[in-house]
């Protein structure tokens, strides 16, 4: 059996009953590692403290390991009980239709364990979920690449008064231009989480350069940073005004609102920017 289990979204506590049952009795557990452990610990202690929680030896699988090797773990599955962890959700911002679709081909069976995604705990500034659009992602810039297909998105979305999730880049071992150039051993970049602050700069810059006035510096968002962790940080206010705010560690996201009815403006009174955020 494959099980594939949601984390949550703040420690290794947030693992649900159903989950934590399946990862004690698996043989073999991975982790995803391509996308956050950062709710998990920055660093080796957030494993080891998943590892001591549960009781279990977990190995990292980054997305090298499970694009290329992914076939190894299935085949495991086959005879043996093995876990795959996910932080948020299985099927959440990041989904594993793939892993699936391969072991179902290979008769392996798969039960998944689902748990909190950024997807339905952005509901906690008041916003309600269903009154969300198609949810965008802003990559990081770079000097030869300013990819802007999210700017149409977001257009549609804001035509029909609906809000805009926006999922900010995470760059975790990611080649460097020289090692992929070079071949061989390949090293890699530090790893590189998105603020708010620099996804409004690049939003205004697209703005700037297609000139619809989709949105702008006045329009209302919410800023979000470690959702789900006990040290969460939720500011809305202006594109303007959270350009300014420190939102600390990451990692981050951003709805840009759309219409609002008088219940959800009454929740985000509670978030509202202050000067001193």
């Amino acid at each position: 059996m494959l099980y594939i289990i949601g984390l949550g979204l703040g420690d290794e506590k947030d693992i649900t009953l159903r989950g934590l049952e399946a990862v004690k009795k698996c043989h073999k557990i991975y982790m995803e590692a391509y996308t956050s452990l950062l709710s998990f610990g920055l660093s080796a202690n957030g494993l080891s403290n998943l590892e001591k929680f549960y009781g279990k030896e977990i190995i990292l699988a980054d997305r090298e390991m499970v694009e290329e090797k992914a076939g190894d773990m299935i085949e495991e599955a086959i005879d043996n009980d093995v876990a795959f962890l996910v932080v948020g959700d299985p099927f959440g911002a990041t989904t594993h239709s793939d892993l699936v679709v391969r072991a179902k081909t290979l008769g392996v069976k798969v039960e998944v364990v689902h748990n909190a995604s950024v997807m339905n705990a952005v509901g906690i500034c008041g916003l309600q979920l269903y009154h969300y659009g198609e949810t965008v992602s802003i990559p990081f810039f770079t000097e030869t690449w300013r990819p802007d297909s999210f700017y149409e998105k977001i257009k549609k979305n804001r035509s029909l008064g609906l809000h805009t999730l926006c999922l900010l880049d995470i760059r975790v071992k990611e080649p460097t231009f020289e090692s992929l150039c070079r071949g061989g051993k390949k090293q890699y970049e530090p790893p590189r989480y998105m603020s708010v602050n620099t996804a409004i700069e690049q939003l205004l810059e697209v703005e700037q350069k297609h000139g619809e006035s989709v949105y702008g510096e006045e329009t209302e968002c919410v800023g979000f940073a470690r959702l789900g962790a006990e040290d969460q940080k939720i500011v809305a206010g202006t594109m303007k005004q959270l350009e300014s705010v420190d939102f600390g560690a990451p990692l981050h996201c951003l709805v840009i609102v759309g219409n609002t009815h008088p219940v959800e403006e009454e929740m985000l009174e509670f978030y509202k920017y202050k000067s001193g955020n």
